[in-house]
């Protein structure tokens, strides 16, 4: 008898993704615009550190389908939002995006050998290709990160983006919000630090290991903060100074000393491929 109530009380109490009802809790964020506020509830359920619930998002994809479609918003009302706003407007597009052009070819099942079978990386054209309509535009994934994200001059966007894929930005279980973007900015840098996938450092090997992001869009990262040619980095490249003063002031006292010593290798590391996904094909 006593089993029997325990196993009753866990099945009431463990959330389960996707869902909705008393099983998992959920409350909108009061700061939140309206029209992100089901894009919040979805990544509430269905994202677990940066891992998605894939075939779970799928059997609801209505709701998915309902506020990708709510994007196209007139571009009147777009070009009428804050500056925060706009860019968590395109943030929430680009990650919305990537989830519905994974569920729309679920279970991914790809052929090429360049990339795992189940990569986003497998489904044609995917982000320079498909397109979709956000603010009155139709756009490729590539056209928003590569036309649009440069205009507001802030690097750590890059970083924001959930591209499908383990080593891409660590998705969060939350939506972007324009009141608040300052301290999710804020998050995404100091995440950085913490995902293997994104850096790693190696002082035994001497050697700083970091994702291709800062190369794609090395233009970004090198005119927010390279510190110039002086100081002990000055025989570096701009984008190995950049580098070094976004994670320097983020690691920890025995990581800084290291670059501090400033005899490391810098590397870029392939990006992993392989999907964010919980629960498989």
């Amino acid at each position: 008898m006593v089993k029997a109530l325990v196993i009753v009380v866990l099945c009431l109490t463990l959330p389960v993704p996707g869902g909705t009802s008393a099983q998992h809790s959920y409350a909108v964020p009061p700061t939140l615009e309206v029209i992100h506020r089901p894009l919040d509830a979805i990544l509430d359920a269905n994202v677990r550190d940066g891992m998605v619930y894939y075939r779970a998002l799928q059997s609801v994809r209505g709701r998915l389908d309902r506020y990708v479609a709510s994007l196209d918003v007139p571009a009147d009302t777009y070009a009428s939002w804050t500056r925060e706003a706009q860019i968590a407007f395109w943030l929430n597009a680009y990650n919305a995006f990537v989830l519905k052009t994974v569920i729309d070819h679920y279970p991914i099942r790809g052929r090429s050998a360049a990339y795992p079978a189940g990569s986003i990386r497998q489904v044609p054209g995917a982000f320079d290709r498909i397109r979709h309509r956000a603010a009155g535009r139709s756009l490729t994934l590539d056209q928003i990160e590569k036309e649009v994200l440069p205009a507001f001059n802030e690097p750590r966007l890059y970083l924001a983006l959930g591209r499908g894929a383990v080593g891409s930005g660590r998705l969060r279980s939350e939506a972007y919000s324009g009141s608040v973007l300052a301290r999710q900015l804020d998050a995404v840098a100091e995440d950085f630090l913490t995902h293997k996938q994104m850096i790693s450092i190696d002082r035994q090997n001497d050697v700083v290991s970091v994702t291709p992001i800062f190369s794609w869009r090395e233009q970004e990262f090198v005119r927010a903060y390279d510190p110039g040619a002086s100081g002990p980095y000055a025989q570096r490249s701009p984008i190995e100074r950049a580098i070094i003063a976004f994670i320097a002031p983020r690691v920890l006292p025995l990581e800084k000393e290291f670059l501090e010593r400033n005899t490391f290798r810098l590397v870029f590391h392939d990006v992993d491929w392989r999907p964010n996904d919980l629960t498989g094909g």
